[in-house]
């Protein structure tokens, strides 16, 4: 069975719905959670997702906030929590207390893709196993076998396979990429590989995975939460539309 991860920004629509929607995604069926942690500038992202940082930081949402929420529902969930984000605010946060924090939290691995992972190997790799923590780096189409190699090396969890060279929830990103796919499924990894960027439906879903362990939904999801009032309704209807 291939691996839904659905990923949404912490403190949207509103600051306390964080618990809920991580409820929601997990009794839907999702098999993994990625939380975007608000940033004043998310470079990677693309509208939809820049505009739930934008709101979440006006509702207020910080990594002191999410951690808190996280902690009250530690016991309630089952399947693992990622966190998503840019390092600089981790780094003001302090990287061991964030760890730390982690730990107490409940979450099991973290994403920053603008962490250089030279810097990973000499500055935070060993915080990270002491609180076993998973880390893990992106891949795109122009990234070379002998990189993509090294980025699974020092990557645990599972390694993320951009699905084209853009931002995310880019209407034009190339979904079937078979050279890409089948170069990624030729290579001895030792981690599963998810695609993420520009899945919306289960026919796409079913596309990427076919040679990959899973799928990754940011945008589509932002969406519902963005747009609709009832959104817990919607949200479960899209996830098991995709898994069904």
């Amino acid at each position: 069975m291939k691996k839904l991860n659905i990923y949404f920004t912490a403190g949207i629509p509103q600051l306390e719905d964080t618990a809920d929607i991580i409820k929601t995604i997990q009794d839907s069926g999702a098999d993994m959670i990625e939380i975007g942690m608000p940033y004043s500038d998310p470079v990677a992202d693309g509208p939809v997702i820049q505009q739930a940082h934008e709101l979440a930081l006006n509702n207020g949402m910080t990594i002191e906030k999410l951690f808190s929420q996280l902690k009250s529902i530690k016991n309630e969930i089952k399947i693992p929590i990622i966190l998503m984000g840019y390092i600089n605010p981790v780094l003001s946060f302090g990287f061991e207390r964030f760890c730390h924090e982690c730990t107490e939290s409940g979450v099991s691995g973290l994403i920053l893709p603008d962490l250089p992972p030279i810097e990973f190997e000499k500055n935070y790799q060993e915080i990270l196993e002491k609180y076993q923590l998973n880390f893990t780096f992106l891949v795109t189409p122009e990234t070379s076998d002998e990189r993509i190699l090294y980025l699974d090396s020092l990557s645990s969890g599972f390694l993320y396979a951009v699905s084209s060279s853009s931002t995310t929830g880019n209407e034009n990103t190339v979904l079937k990429n078979e050279e890409y796919l089948s170069r990624l499924a030729s290579l001895p990894l030792q981690n599963p590989v998810m695609i993420g960027f520009g899945i919306k439906s289960k026919e796409d879903f079913e596309n990427v995975t076919e040679k990959a362990d899973g799928g990754i939904i940011g945008t589509a999801f932002v969406r519902i939460l963005l747009e609709n009032q009832d959104w817990k309704s919607e949200a479960e209807s899209f996830i098991k539309s995709i898994k069904n």
